[in-house]
């Protein structure tokens, strides 16, 4: 999501920097997570593991690209929808 984001949105063929430090936080925090594969969406876990900075950033990106995962990645977006 991050990555049809920073293309769509922001117009970049690659990753900025801003974008690319997102991910790589993004990939830190879940793979620190207490709830491991149990995990529920993001909007459910009663604990949260990104700093608010960084919680809106990643709203802001799923915001655009949520409604778009089905144009441009089907199969990822029923996966997220039935993991919700």
């Amino acid at each position: 999501m991050i990555r049809l984001y920073c293309r769509r949105k922001e117009g970049n063929r690659s990753l900025c920097e801003e974008c690319s430090k997102l991910e790589e936080y993004a990939h830190k925090r879940l793979s620190a997570c207490k709830y491991g594969e149990q995990k529920t969406s993001c909007k459910k876990c009663p604990t949260h593991c990104y700093r608010k900075d960084m919680r809106e950033r990643i709203r802001q990106v799923m915001r655009f690209a949520g409604p778009r995962m089905m144009l441009y990645h089907p199969l990822e977006a029923i996966r997220h929808l039935f993991e919700k």
